[in-house]
């Protein structure tokens, strides 16, 4: 359950971090104010994915924010401070830019970390009957149809969703960086 609740939580974080840093790139946004920009993002996208299947179980949007609230606030706060202290640590990562392959590395790296440290605090919040546990009681009778017709991506899709943005925005940054190889030559399309 752990496990689960921490990739869910992850896959919010994910979408919201890199959202952000793209937002704040291509608007020519400072460091520190991409920063906040993506992890306000990155809680948005978070709770947003958590309140998804409450809304769906038949929950008001005040009550299912409120559940949301208490569940995931430790969980995206921890992988908050551990991504950001590691694209911090890792030697040019804020810098990169998208079309970097170090920002993606340094992206999935931090984001891994990031899991790896907020499980254990997602494990002892719903050992303790907190956490993504207060989220369990609304999550019965998967066999009946839901409350409300609210899409509820399963944490899979989520996550292979993710996977794949990062290794696209991987993809598409090395082939830049070949392209842009010293002593090759000139595109067809440059001007002399």
């Amino acid at each position: 359950m752990a496990i689960s609740a921490t990739l869910h939580c992850l896959t919010g974080c994910a979408i919201g971090e890199v959202l952000g840093l793209v937002i704040g790139t291509a608007v020519g946004l400072s460091t520190g104010w991409t920063i906040a920009l993506a992890v306000g993002l990155a809680f948005l996208f978070g709770y947003a994915l958590s309140t998804l299947p409450l809304l769906a179980a038949g929950l008001g949007v005040g009550a299912a924010l409120s559940v949301v609230l208490a569940a995931d606030t430790l969980s995206i706060a921890t992988m908050e401070v551990v991504d950001n202290a590691v694209m911090a640590l890792v030697p040019g990562a804020m810098d990169a830019g998208l079309v970097n392959p170090v920002f993606w590395l340094s992206m999935t790296l931090a984001l891994t970390v990031a899991f790896f440290a907020a499980w254990p605090v997602n494990r002892v919040l719903i050992a303790r009957g907190k956490g993504h546990a207060l989220t369990h009681e609304y999550h019965q009778g998967h066999d009946e149809p839901p409350a409300r017709r609210v899409p509820t991506p399963t944490t899979g899709m989520l996550v292979t969703a993710i996977a794949a943005f990062m290794l696209g925005g991987l993809v598409v940054s090395s082939a830049a960086e070949l392209e842009d190889e010293p002593g090759d030559p000139a595109p067809a399309h440059a001007a002399p």
